[in-house]
C-alpha cells in the first residue's frame, strides 16, 4: 500500500512541476482572492487584522477545490482512470498518493499565503508551533476528504459544479477548527487553540480512514 501511494503521489506531483498548473492558476487564485478581501476591507486596518485567519483559511479551502478537481482532471482523457483500476494498484495507496499530493500543494500554498496574510493583513505570527500545527492536521485533512469526494464526482458530467457542492458542507468543522486555531495563535495565546487543533486532527484521522476503506469501491463506480 506504501509503495503504491509513493507511486501514485509521486506521478501527479510530477504531473503538476511539468504542467505548472498549480503555480500558474491556483496559486494566482489564492492570492488574488486576499488581495481583493484586503481591497474590500482596506479602510478598516482593525477589522481586517482580526479576519485574517477566517480569510487565510477561505482561500485555501478554495484553492483545495481547485487542486482536487485538477487531481482527477488528468486522468480524465484518453482512458486513463480506466488504467488506473487495471493497474493492480492497491486502492487505498491510490487513494493515500493522490492525497499527498493534493497536500503537498496545498502545503506550498499555504507557505505563500502566510507570507500574503504577513504583508497585506500585517498580522504577526504569534505561537508558531500551533500555526503549523494546524496547517498540517487541516490539509491532511482537505486532502483526505477532498480525495474521497473527488472520485465520486469524477465521472459526472457536472463534476466541477457537484465537486463544491460536496465537499464545501463537509469540509465546514475544517474552516471553522482552522480559523479558531489560527486566531488563538495569532493572538498569542495558543492554549486556547488546542482543543481546535484536536477537532482537526479527528477530522483528519476520519476522513483518512474513511478514505483507505471506501476508496476503491467509489474508484470501481467512477
Amino acid at each position: 500500500m506504501w509503495r503504491d501511494a509513493a507511486l501514485v503521489a509521486g506521478k501527479d506531483i510530477r504531473v503538476e512541476l511539468r504542467s505548472r498548473v498549480a503555480t500558474n492558476q491556483v496559486l494566482p487564485f489564492a492570492l488574488l482572492v486576499l488581495i481583493l478581501f484586503a481591497f474590500a476591507l482596506d479602510p478598516d486596518r482593525g477589522f481586517l487584522g482580526q479576519a485574517a485567519p477566517g480569510l487565510f483559511w477561505v482561500a485555501v479551502l478554495f484553492s483545495a477545490v481547485l487542486a482536487v478537481q485538477r487531481s482527477f482532471a488528468i486522468e480524465a482523457s484518453d482512458h486513463a482512470r480506466e488504467g488506473l483500476r487495471l493497474s493492480g494498484l492497491d486502492p487505498a495507496g491510490i487513494f493515500l498518493g493522490k492525497a499527498a499530493a493534493v497536500a503537498a500543494q496545498l502545503g506550498v500554498l499555504e507557505a505563500v499565503l502566510t507570507a500574503g496574510v504577513v504583508v497585506l493583513y500585517g498580522a504577526h505570527l504569534e505561537g508558531a508551533l500551533l500555526l503549523l500545527g494546524t496547517c498540517l492536521a487541516a490539509t491532511v485533512g482537505l486532502a483526505a476528504a477532498g480525495t474521497a469526494y473527488g472520485v465520486l464526482a469524477a465521472s459526472l458530467r457536472v463534476r466541477e459544479t457537484l465537486l463544491p457542492l460536496l465537499l464545501l458542507p463537509v469540509v465546514a468543522p475544517v474552516l471553522l477548527g482552522a480559523t479558531k486555531a489560527w486566531e488563538a495563535g495569532l493572538a498569542g495565546h495558543p492554549a486556547q487553540g488546542d482543543p481546535w487543533l484536536r477537532l482537526l486532527a479527528v477530522f483528519a484521522v476520519v476522513y483518512l480512514a474513511l478514505g483507505v476503506l471506501a476508496f476503491g469501491p467509489l474508484l470501481e463506480e467512477s
